[in-house]
């Protein structure tokens, strides 16, 4: 169909989505012009698709980067984002053509960089991965309740120094799988959740 912009007034950053299947709605997180973070969402007819009023989920400084999960259990959206070198988080409920957002939640607090997420439909956790200390990929298993989340101890899902991290979830295994581009090179490794907690096998090379 025919491109629509969701932002008219200047540059969006680099925006990060995800699906909400509860509502029928796609919500995208974006940066503005004042690299505040905002939320718009998205509902698409036939080929086109209009958007609701943005609403920032955070009236200050951000990275230049977001994540966007939703969570089918709770039938919620969870944004990540980092400002002031940790990493945030806040749970997104979805009503109609806007979103409102809950009180925010750190997961790291070393750098809030090179972060994404994902949904473990077999757990109904959240697992966020990230540049944690000494650079290693880590990663936290986060519970919502209500429009809060919480996180679980962070682990170290590689012992090496990360450039960029992606994540996503394998239904049929029951499986995270974390992939990160380390020293030119890209490396997975296998997460499984278990409660608050997660646990990673020996990472491999793809790349």
């Amino acid at each position: 169909g025919s491109p629509t912009a969701f932002v008219s007034n200047g540059d969006s950053g680099v925006n990060a989505m995800a699906f909400d299947s509860s509502n029928n709605k796609v919500v995208i997180a974006y940066r503005d012009t004042n690299n505040h973070g905002y939320a718009v969402v998205a509902t698409v007819s036939g080929s086109s698709v209009s958007f609701g009023t943005p609403v920032a989920y955070y009236s200050g400084t951000i990275e230049n980067h977001q994540s966007v999960v939703f969570d089918s259990d709770a039938n919620k959206v969870v944004v990540f984002y980092g400002r002031s070198s940790t990493g945030k988080a806040k749970v997104g409920t979805v009503s109609g053509t806007s979103i409102s957002f809950g009180s925010e939640a750190e997961f790291d607090t070393n750098t809030g960089v090179k972060f994404d997420g994902t949904f473990d439909s077999t757990n109904n956790k959240v697992v966020v991965t990230y540049r944690g200390a000494s650079n290693y990929v880590e990663a936290r298993v986060g519970t919502i309740s209500g429009t809060s989340i919480s996180f679980g101890t962070a682990v170290v899902a590689m012992s090496l120094a990360t450039d960029d991290n992606r994540a996503t979830f394998d239904s049929n295994r029951g499986k995270v799988v974390i992939c990160s581009r380390i020293s030119t090179k890209g490396r997975a490794v296998v997460g499984t959740v278990s409660g608050t907690d997660i646990s990673f096998a020996n990472n491999v090379i793809f790349a």
